[in-house]
């Protein structure tokens, strides 16, 4: 079973699939957001493709571990998603992970043009490979 993971922001949302066994996250792509159902669209086609079961969208929440604004929008995008796509929809803890992200290109010495390039990826490889490590060690996620 292959597991999607969807750093969503407001300009991009960062793509990353898991393996078939469910072991490691890969990036996958960068989307550019439009409106919601091309987004959808989209989304869906790449879960058609990969036969993906499952989707982790990353939740950012407040530092205290509160629900904001942010987080409900994003949890409004996963019912969307759910609704639209009929798969089963999780939530992850994601603060920090685009720090993170970038903190690692920092190390690889990426370039900053590059870094955006690909920080949303790296950011959904981050969430979806944290919720496959709890997953292994049979915990749970948000």
């Amino acid at each position: 079973m292959r597991i999607m993971g969807l750093d969503v922001g407001e300009k991009r949302i960062g793509i990353a699939i898991s393996d078939p066994m469910g072991w490691t996250a890969q990036g996958h792509s960068v989307l550019q957001r439009s409106e919601l159902e091309a987004d959808l669209k989209q989304i869906q086609q790449i879960c058609q493709d990969y036969e993906v079961e499952k989707i982790v969208v990353g939740l950012p929440l407040n530092m205290d571990g509160s629900i904001g604004a942010k987080a409900l929008e994003i949890q409004e995008f996963g019912t969307a998603v759910k609704n639209r796509l009929t798969v089963a929809v999780e939530y992850w803890d994601e603060r920090l992970s685009t720090r993170s992200a970038e903190r690692i290109l920092i190390e690889a010495d990426v370039s900053r043009r590059r870094r955006k390039q690909v920080i949303d990826k790296m950011a959904a490889v981050n969430i979806l490979q944290a919720y496959l490590d709890r997953l292994a060690s049979g915990s749970r996620g948000v």
